[in-house]
């Protein structure tokens, strides 16, 4: 074929034509790819960046299978603490129930002392009143300037000065005994009268005035006269005012009018208790006294002192003074208590608390309860332990581990807890030992109450880390999406260009067969001059 000669203008024609039919596969191998970019001879940078690009999208691709199981893993998690929680609450139901059943106990431990004329008001029982000297007078005289006696007139009453200042008691004076008046009138009329207003001559003497005194303080008074002295006294059933125009004739001064209080003692006034802690209480100390400085005086002021120390008092009507234990601490004993009420001859002497006597019937439903209780332990242990997936327990101290990125470097640890019931602080009851009282229900139910704020806690810190994982894995979701759209931007051809550059080329093709047609044609003329 080399000895063929073309002409110019044919083989500029075959030239184009086979450079237009290259054109026009290269269009058509992009319309048929849609990509531009198909190996590293079309455009290497374009190429190789695409790779990487595409790689990488791969690669954190098959990362998100593992993310996805570990939002299951803590998805598993969050659904066994919400059972958790259930299970807590029933188990404080139980307690609960515990609190408003009956004690295990048909009597408590209690002491009790009988206290005369103690009432709910005053506790100390009835006072017992001394006699007390209210006011001792300056000696007083007769008329003859000797000392007086009982004897002695009052009317002839005077000083030590023989009669020359002081006189006797006279028409209308006044002694004023506790609000009674008696007036002192002309005569020697013993004291008559009622209320609060007597009379009485001053024709009487020392003797029949002494006795007028003590009747009307009520009689038990017992005034006293020595030496020209006279004495007077509260006696036990009331205390001692005086006063009036008298006093001074008397030897007695204006301050024997202030009153003057008689010594009283009650059966427990000024003694004291000690009780040791039962329980989980406080050791608690009373006073008896008037209710002020913080002694206890009512049957209210006691048991203020005494429930911090689950101990309760109670008064019947002849003054019997019980304190028992609450039901916060049926099954405790109070045992001996002290201080100078349990002295010799005093209420408390000798009292000791003996212990309760427990209730057969009280005592199987509380066991009962305890059954329950541990089967609900039970539960919350398994319910932990169920609480898998994909073989990684949180909630059973197992560690969930996550990987974001294709290097590795981006990760994160959730490290699990041990849920079961001793992990959260409960623990099997006994049975004929828990449930007895309030106390062991409370402790029972304050432990409950921890465990239930761990689990809300730790439910907390699932939830943050599971919106952590799922906005990890959206952003990883994302992230390919711009990878692969990065990658399709370097290689990716435009259809509606090669289109038209196909539509284009087609028709170049066909013009240059038509000239390669012309060309030819020129040839096969000169041919036709040949013949």
């Amino acid at each position: 074929m080399s000895n063929i000669v073309l002409s110019a203008s044919v083989r500029q024609n075959l030239l184009s034509l086979q450079s237009t039919a290259d054109l026009l596969a290269t269009t058509q191998n992009r319309l048929a790819t849609g990509k531009k970019v198909n190996t590293a001879l079309d455009n290497p940078t374009n190429y190789f960046t695409a790779a990487s690009l595409d790689n990488r999208a791969s690669d954190i691709s098959n990362l998100l299978d593992g993310i996805g199981n570990g939002v299951q893993v803590l998805q598993a998690a969050n659904t066994g603490i919400t059972s958790l929680q259930k299970l807590v609450d029933s188990a404080k139901s139980v307690a609960n129930q515990a609190l408003q059943a009956a004690v295990g106990y048909s009597s408590k431990s209690a002491i009790s002392a009988t206290i005369t004329g103690a009432t709910a008001e005053d506790l100390r029982g009835t006072p017992t009143y001394s006699d007390v000297a209210a006011t001792a007078g300056s000696a007083i005289y007769s008329a003859s300037g000797a000392a007086a006696t009982t004897a002695t007139v009052l009317s002839a009453l005077t000083d030590a000065t023989g009669g020359t200042t002081g006189t006797g008691l006279a028409n209308n004076d006044t002694l004023v005994v506790n609000g009674k008046t008696i007036t002192f009138q002309t005569g020697t009329g013993a004291l008559t009268g009622s209320g609060d207003t007597w009379t009485m001559g001053i024709g009487t003497t020392v003797a029949d005035l002494m006795t007028a005194i003590d009747t009307l303080q009520g009689g038990s008074a017992t005034t006293s006269f020595a030496t020209g002295q006279l004495t007077l006294h509260t006696g036990t059933d009331a205390d001692l005012s005086v006063s009036g125009s008298a006093l001074a004739k008397l030897g007695l001064s204006a301050a024997a009018a202030n009153t003057a209080t008689r010594t009283s003692t009650t059966p427990l006034g000024g003694t004291t208790l000690h009780f040791d802690a039962i329980g989980d209480g406080q050791a608690v100390d009373i006073t008896f006294g008037d209710g002020t400085g913080g002694t206890v005086k009512s049957l209210n002021d006691l048991n203020a002192k005494l429930s911090a120390n689950n101990l309760l008092a109670t008064i019947d009507g002849q003054g019997k003074l019980t304190i028992t234990t609450t039901n916060d601490a049926a099954s405790e004993a109070i045992g001996a208590v002290t201080g100078t009420a349990t002295g010799s001859g005093l209420p408390f002497e000798g009292k000791v608390g003996g212990a309760p006597v427990q209730d057969a019937a009280a005592l199987a439903n509380r066991a009962n309860l305890v059954a329950q209780y541990n089967n609900i332990l039970d539960q919350i242990t398994a319910t932990a332990q169920d609480a898998s997936f994909n073989g990684v327990n949180l909630l059973n101290g197992d560690q969930l581990k996550l990987t974001f990125n294709e290097t590795g470097k981006s990760t994160l640890k959730i490290q699990g807890v041990t849920f079961n019931a001793a992990g959260l602080g409960l623990s099997a009851l006994t049975s004929g030992t828990d449930f007895l009282d309030n106390a062991s229900a409370n402790s029972v139910i304050a432990n409950l109450d921890k465990a239930s704020s761990t689990l809300r806690s730790q439910a907390s810190a699932l939830g943050s880390n599971l919106s952590i994982v799922q906005i990890r894995q959206d952003f990883s979701k994302n992230l390919i999406n711009v990878l692969q759209t990065g990658s399709s931007n370097l290689t990716l051809a435009d259809t509606n260009e090669e289109a038209a550059n196909s539509q284009a080329l087609s028709t170049r093709q066909s013009i240059a067969v038509s000239a390669l047609a012309l060309a030819n044609q020129s040839q096969q003329s000169v041919l036709q001059l040949l013949r």
